[in-house]
């Protein structure tokens, strides 16, 4: 087996050169990562909504569906939205893309084995939802191929990464702010 991938190196590649490509992460460390990246107004950053950002990213993707939208966030994240994978394959949202970051641990809670260290296989889940693309990533010719891969259609990727922490970088946490400026950045005014 090679070695696992840096976190915070492998969000940096996806996104590089994302043009207009509009970005959900997770919370925790997928969300500093995204920052670490850069701060962006295409950016939403979720903060305590664990579970939630495939289904939000299911969300944006149908009602921007000129407009390629990724989710990046962790496994245990993912993990607490398993039952949103089935609703986002009924949907076959083209335009939709999901990169889970799997170091195999609940790390927002302490590090934790999760289920993903005992057998639990995210991208055969997906599959069995209906996606019709999945892809496991375990090194860096896998990680190129994925980043031009998410230009061009839907796909749900499972990332293997290191196990660690990368020193914290906080995009904003006020959630009308996050909110209000990112619907500017897709042309809508507040309500």
């Amino acid at each position: 087996m090679s070695e696992a991938l840096d976190r915070r190196a492998v969000v940096a590649t996806l996104l590089a050169g994302r043009d207009d490509l509009l970005v959900v992460s997770g919370l925790g460390s997928a969300t500093y990562d995204v920052a670490a990246a850069g701060d962006r107004t295409e950016n939403f950053y979720l903060w305590g909504a664990m579970g939630g950002a495939a289904m939000v990213g299911l969300g944006l993707a149908l009602a921007q569906p000129t407009r390629r939208v990724l989710v990046i966030t962790g496994d245990g994240e993912m993990l607490m939205g398993m039952g949103g994978l089935a609703t986002i394959g009924a949907s076959q949202a083209e335009n939709l893309s999901i990169v889970v970051l799997d170091n195999r641990s609940f790390g927002e809670t302490g590090a934790q084995a999760s289920h993903t260290a005992h057998g639990t296989d995210l991208a055969l889940v997906a599959a069995g939802c209906g996606w019709r693309e999945t892809r496991r990533v375990a090194d860096q010719a896998g990680l190129v191929g994925l980043a031009a891969a998410l230009r061009t259609r839907a796909l749900f990727a499972v990332v293997e990464i290191a196990p660690g922490e990368k020193p914290r970088v906080l995009p904003p946490r006020h959630g009308a702010l996050l909110a209000a400026r990112f619907r500017a950045a897709l042309g809508i005014s507040d309500p």
